[in-house]
């Protein structure tokens, strides 16, 4: 008997799959302050697997002053402090984000998940339906199909998978595009090798569980 196909599960196929990523400042004695945050919609399309659907959010983010962009950050991201000097604070961004994201059954994917649940937990008040939804980490769904790999951060994948390295790496919404290039092709292998069958299965393989205790989406799977 063949091996269920991923594309053949409904609750795959209907469920937006939402890439997101922040940039942020560490600030000593003090948690992860958000400068920058971008999502990216994907969902299945019938013979060509998972795809974007055009629809992307990014935004600048103005850090408290005990978090300022330092010297190190704008050569990582190329962010500079008059950047984000007249941006919004994190709690309206998320805000406007959590408010903007499609309808619907949603799965957060991204790379090292754990960094992203956490800072969406932190503003749990203002991102309730993010912050309460569960995550795919691309890179525990990497270590899980391709064990022989010697390191699973992003650069190390976009080496290992010949992706191309987008020219604004570390910024938030090019970290996005290459993740969803990443997911498509985990995804496609594991269709190929019947590894995850089903969003359950997926989940089970690679999912991490949403931080905030809000809402029922991370109780889906």
């Amino acid at each position: 008997m063949p091996t269920p196909a991923l594309a053949n599960d409904p609750e795959f196929t209907r469920t937006l799959l939402l890439v997101i990523d922040f940039e942020a400042t560490t600030p000593a004695g003090h948690r992860p302050q958000p400068v920058e945050v971008a999502a990216l919609a994907v969902r299945h399309v019938p013979g060509r697997g998972p795809q974007p659907t055009g629809w992307s959010y990014q935004a600048l983010i103005r850090p408290p002053a005990f978090a300022p962009v330092t010297p190190m950050m704008t050569r990582t991201t190329g962010i500079r402090p008059q950047d984000v000097a007249g941006a919004r604070t994190v709690d309206q961004v998320l805000a406007e984000l959590d408010a903007a994201v499609p309808a619907g059954p949603l799965l957060l994917v991204a790379q090292h998940a754990p960094v992203e649940a956490s800072l969406l937990a932190d503003h749990r008040d203002h991102c309730p339906r993010l912050a309460s939804t569960a995550l795919l980490d691309t890179r525990l769904l990497a270590r899980a199909l391709h064990p022989e790999l010697p390191s699973f951060g992003l650069d190390a994948l976009i080496t290992a998978f010949d992706l191309p390295r987008p020219v604004e790496r570390h910024r938030a919404l090019a970290d996005c595009e290459v993740t969803a290039l990443l997911l498509r092709r985990l995804l496609t292998d594991a269709a190929r090798t019947g590894s995850c069958t089903s969003l359950a299965h997926l989940v089970a393989v690679a999912g991490r569980p949403a931080k905030s205790p809000y809402g029922d989406q991370a109780a889906l799977f």
